[in-house]
């Protein structure tokens, strides 16, 4: 005698997609990603500021043919890159367990925050060693775009298109995915449009972090719309 768990009138495939079906519903149902670049962007902004009028420590000063290179640490701007973003992180954390709880499901933000902390930590690390440990570059030339990709890949905005990667990955997102992609071109290229040229050593940051920042924000209002077109009437 033998038992069948499909039922009589049950297609084994029909139930497969349907299956397939309910799942790829909450994934959608899952996803807030307009929150997290909404919030990345204002950090973003926010630093604009913060590099202005911070407090930047140079040290370890040596004469060069054209004056003196010395070592720069920006201590302000680090100390807020680490704050905010934890805070950002947080706040990210929280709105999606409300969303997730109003429409009764779960949530995958978790490891998100975890990745994005982490990489805050490490890269900030990696950054307190170079700064402090490491000797200046040869001043003989210009750094290899090798290296000056990689300083921007594991700057503060660096770490956050690495984490919506992550992100991406979780929600099984191709569209985060590719804005993800696209925003660390954005950082690592970097593309500046010729900003700030002459806008003095004050402003420097000011054209990158404009851009990125604008980048964010307007993939949040991208992710916001298309999130309010697919929501059943």
């Amino acid at each position: 005698m033998t038992s069948d768990s499909v039922p009589v009138s049950g297609d084994p495939r029909r139930l497969l997609a349907d299956a397939r079906d309910l799942a790829r519903r909450v994934r959608l149902a899952q996803r807030v990603t307009w929150l997290p670049l909404l919030v990345l962007a204002v950090v973003t902004f926010g630093a604009i500021l913060v590099y202005r009028f911070g407090h930047v420590v140079e040290f370890d000063c040596r004469s060069v043919e054209r004056g003196q290179q010395c070592k720069v640490w920006y201590q302000t701007a680090t100390i807020y890159w680490w704050t905010a973003l934890v805070l950002a992180y947080l706040v990210i954390a929280v709105g999606y367990r409300r969303v997730a709880s109003a429409r009764g499901l779960g949530t995958r933000v978790a490891p998100y925050v975890i990745a994005g902390i982490t990489l805050l930590t490490l890269f900030t690390a990696f950054w307190q060693v170079r700064v402090h440990y490491l000797p200046l570059p040869d001043p003989a030339g210009p750094p290899a775009w090798s290296v000056l990709a990689l300083g921007r890949l594991t700057d503060f905005t660096g770490s956050i298109g690495l984490a919506l990667l992550v992100l991406a990955w979780l929600e099984r997102h191709p569209a985060l995915l590719l804005f993800a992609l696209g925003y660390l071109t954005v950082v690592v290229v970097p593309i500046n449009f010729g900003w700030g040229t002459h806008w003095g050593p004050d402003w420097q940051f000011a054209p990158m972090l404009v851009i990125s920042g604008g980048v964010l924000l307007l993939g949040s209002a991208g992710f916001a719309l298309a999130q309010r077109l697919r929501r059943p009437r």
